[in-house]
């Protein structure tokens, strides 16, 4: 099944929107996936493709020479991006493989293509926006902002309105967004001594969930880095890509392109805390814009807990941890695993005195909007119960993620809150507090010890 040509994943070429490349490109990965069958239980997709598939050789009609444009549509609605098929993959361009197979990315194009052609849904343009409702809600209408997120009538008219569903755990919106934080804030006197950093913020550390990047900030201060926070940054697009949104997509990375590159042209690295936003300026960037600064910002970006482990290795990190946090469960977000970095959050937390470690590795099914969407919020809750079985399995001082939107489903589910490992990090170091990430409403948080 070797590509008559090279897959394109990159909007600026003149294929990646031709129709009938895209049926070719489809037809062959799908014949694949269904000879080989390795991804069946990674996400609804593939499930829905073998049925289909069995469904049409029961019927005598062959096997995916009977597709057609619903089943392929089924298919594309299912694939909610977290990568791991890619990952788990054997037929990759990463393994150099011949096959050139890359299915995440081919259903991001085969979405595009329809949000051309058939528009783009109220339902993706109200969840492709992040950081205009974190800009709306933050701040002074934070409190108006969040009783009204929690009235459940409203939230209900919110889902048919907009097909947000009601049941989803949405995060709050911050009284004081991290970039307004920042302007107030005073930098300890070790920052700057070993280095400066940018970060990226991501829209939900900016204006839901500021304790993240208020402890990445401080973290990396103690450890002699002055951080740069440029005001210019957005979203990073993938909410726009979810939903098949492209021109938006590359609008948001031009944009960051322009805020970071001069930073990265002085030599600094961008630290990311969220694992989709490290993995879309890594991956997407280069695709999106293909231009020498978006690569150069992409072979800067660390997610933040592999950065900080990256210093560790260079003995550039303090090793005085004043508090032990007990036992902790650590859920490996899959944009992480994406990255092929290990689980260094795992690897750092592990290295606090008085600190044990368990792994789980279980993907949450909310992965961007899809799992905020009301047509597949139960089947995503049906598709993390491995994970929320594995944090159940044991009685943990605290849970930890990388990725925030796995942390609120955590939250939803087990009536916990769920840290950043940075947050963690920040405790074990003795530095200011600051409040739990994802913390539930109406259910009192697990606290570290």
């Amino acid at each position: 099944m070797k590509p008559e040509q090279t897959p394109t994943f990159d909007p600026n070429d003149s294929r990646y929107w031709d129709p009938r490349d895209l049926e070719k490109e489809l037809h062959r990965v799908f014949s694949i996936c269904h000879g080989c069958r390795m991804c069946v239980n990674y996400c609804p997709s593939f499930p829905d493709m073998f049925q289909r598939v069995d469904g049409y050789v029961k019927l005598g009609r062959g096997e995916i020479d009977a597709f057609g444009a619903e089943d392929y549509k089924s298919v594309n609605d299912l694939c909610y991006q977290c990568k791991l098929c890619y990952v788990k993959c054997p037929y990759t361009p990463d393994d150099g493989h011949v096959f050139m197979l890359d299915f995440p990315r081919l259903m991001l194009r085969q979405r595009a293509q329809r949000a051309a052609r058939d528009g783009i849904t109220i339902q993706d343009r109200a969840l492709g926006e992040p950081q205009l409702l974190g800009k709306l809600g933050s701040g002074p209408a934070a409190p108006i902002a969040n009783l009204v997120n929690a009235n459940r009538l409203v939230r209900k008219v919110q889902e048919k309105a907009a097909g947000i569903s009601a049941e989803f755990n949405l995060p709050p919106f911050a009284r004081v967004a991290l970039r307004n934080w920042f302007e107030t804030h005073t930098p300890n006197a070790e920052a700057g001594t070993l280095g400066d950093v940018a970060l990226f913020s991501t829209c939900t550390s900016d204006y839901n969930m500021p304790t993240t990047g208020i402890a990445a900030v401080q973290v990396l201060e103690h450890n002699g880095l002055r951080v740069h926070f440029p005001k210019a940054q957005t979203c990073c697009g993938m909410p726009n890509m979810d939903g098949g949104d492209i021109p938006s997509a590359i609008a948001k990375a031009k944009q960051n392109v322009a805020a970071l590159y001069p930073l990265v042209a002085q030599g600094m690295s961008i630290v990311v805390p969220g694992p989709t936003c490290s993995y879309v300026l890594k991956k997407e960037y280069p695709e999106l814009l293909g231009t020498p600064e978006a690569k150069a910002v992409a072979a800067s970006t660390f997610d933040l807990m592999e950065f900080l482990r990256k210093r560790m290795q260079a003995n550039q990190l303090k090793k005085e941890f004043p508090k032990p946090l007990g036992k902790l469960a650590y859920h490996a977000a899959c944009h992480l695993r994406a990255q092929k970095v290990g689980f260094p959050g795992r690897i750092l937390l592990s290295k606090i005195p008085g600190t044990e470690v368990d792994v789980v590795d279980e993907c949450s099914a909310v992965d961007g909007t899809w799992g905020m969407k009301a047509q597949y919020y139960e089947l995503g809750r049906r598709y993390a119960q491995k994970l929320v079985r594995g944090l159940s399995s044991s009685d943990y001082d605290a849970v930890a993620s990388d990725c925030p939107l796995s942390g609120l489903r955590i939250a939803q589910e087990l009536g916990v809150a769920c840290y950043h490992p940075i947050e963690l990090l920040n405790r074990a170091y003795g530095l200011p507090e600051v409040a739990a990430a994802g913390q539930p409403p109406e259910k009192k948080s697990a606290e570290p010890s």
